[in-house]
């Protein structure tokens, strides 16, 4: 089975930006991690700071993986066009958070991309992404 962990914005800064909030490991190791974890999934891994790059991410994996793993970071409360594209595609996508949304700041409470996404799993860390990886068990 293939599927794609994308993220967005700020989240290759892992492991040393806000570091209370995100934790200090960087998603590099994280995903040799997973990889280990998950022997019987073909991991890739996509991360961009900019919009259209996620959206034609989605477009170009979003027919033919068995799924997505997405944080869409701050995009998640702001592109409605993200949430488009999840909507768009046959693959499903499991919308993940490392940080409780809704113990932040009210405008995080917001989401685009949930109303069509398989499950959201908020505020385990980084093993947010092991979690929705278990979700395509």
């Amino acid at each position: 089975m293939k599927f794609l962990i994308l993220n967005g914005p700020n989240l290759n800064l892992l492991g040393t930006r806000e570091t209370s909030i995100y934790g200090n490991q960087d998603f590099s190791s994280f995903f040799e991690e997973l990889k280990s974890n998950f022997p019987q999934f073909q991991l890739d891994y996509f991360q961009s700071n900019i919009e259209g790059e996620i959206i034609n991410k989605l477009h170009e994996v979003g027919f033919s993986f068995d799924g997505i793993v997405l944080n869409a970071g701050a995009y998640t409360h702001t592109s409605v066009a993200i949430g488009d594209a999840v909507k768009a595609i046959t693959t499903p996508v499991v919308e993940v958070h490392i940080s409780n949304t809704f113990s932040r700041e009210t405008f995080r409470h917001q989401s685009y991309i949930s109303p069509s996404a398989k499950g959201v799993i908020i505020g385990f860390g980084l093993d947010s992404y092991t979690l929705a990886l278990k979700s395509f068990l």
